[in-house]
């Protein structure tokens, strides 16, 4: 995918907000700043730690990253808590 094309899908999307499909397929939408357990170290955060999302971004490859203390991590890093 191009520069370009990203752009043109990015402008669909926000970084305050992302989609979730719950354990009962309940599709909710989650605000930032919202809440994440941390599954393992990873940069400054440990394991088990609750952390805040600022916002939600996305790689040149299309991978979800979040932005906790103004630090980017990958989402797989996290579990949400709802």
């Amino acid at each position: 995918m191009n520069k370009n094309q990203l752009a043109e899908m990015l402008k669909y999307s926000s970084p305050n907000i992302i989609y979730v499909v719950t354990w009962n397929n309940i599709l909710k939408k989650v605000f930032c700043p919202f809440k994440v357990r941390v599954k393992n170290d990873i940069g400054e955060l440990f394991r088990n730690q609750i952390a805040l999302v600022e916002a939600v971004k996305v790689t040149n490859e299309l991978k979800t990253v979040y932005i906790i203390n103004g630090n980017a991590y990958y989402y797989y890093h996290f579990d949400i808590i709802i």
